[in-house]
């Protein structure tokens, strides 16, 4: 008998300090609502049940309605989110999104979705120009991430893309790269919002 995939849950990562954009990256908006409740709603499509990932401290700036995981601070850099849906839920595949792609819509999440292999340590989106996986665009499947829980207490290095690249994972290439554009700065910010707007979107 055939093992049955884990169901996959969405899990939106908006608990970066947003740094260099200088002000909070989930609560920016592009479609009319901050960004953040705009990826849960988006998640909320394609997976069972969706969480914003956030630090305690945003916690109560969260609308009713919306489920959060909170941040338990035993990893650096994206792997804490990550790591702490996975503590809570450690039997489901983690749908995971930045809180910085304004461009990313439901046919890019229904294409990962559909071409996600759970027998692998997760799927993940890659650009066409550099093949590299986008470690927070990308399902990671329950194995994967206690392999990551182990890798991370054996290395310095805290970065999911380099945890991947080293692992037996599925590639993905959107049909379009910019799906996968990232707005870390007020520029790129105006430059997405400009794209979206000739979309129509």
């Amino acid at each position: 008998m055939e093992n049955k995939a884990p169901i996959v849950y969405g899990l939106v990562l908006a608990g970066g300090k947003s740094t260099r954009m200088g002000a909070d990256k989930g609560r920016l908006t592009y479609h009319k609502v901050p960004q953040q409740e705009y990826l849960y709603t988006l998640l909320g499509e394609v997976c069972d049940q969706v969480y914003l990932s956030v630090r305690k401290e945003q916690q109560q700036d969260i609308p009713e309605g919306f489920k959060t995981i909170v941040d338990n601070d035993e990893h650096r850099g994206p792997f804490n989110g990550i790591l702490s849906a996975h503590t809570q839920h450690p039997d489901v595949a983690w749908l995971v999104l930045a809180c910085d792609l304004p461009l990313i819509d439901k046919n890019a999440l229904r294409q990962l979705m559909d071409n996600r292999d759970p027998n692998k340590k997760a799927t993940s989106f890659a650009t066409c120009e550099t093949g590299l996986p986008e470690p927070l665009v990308a399902i990671w499947e329950p194995n994967g991430l206690g392999e990551a829980k182990t890798y991370l207490k054996t290395t310095e290095s805290s970065c999911p893309r380099k945890f991947l690249i080293n692992s037996d994972i599925a590639l993905v290439h959107p049909e379009k790269d910019e799906v996968l554009y990232n707005a870390n700065s007020l520029e790129e910010y105006e430059f997405a919002k400009s794209k979206l707007q000739t979309h129509g979107s």
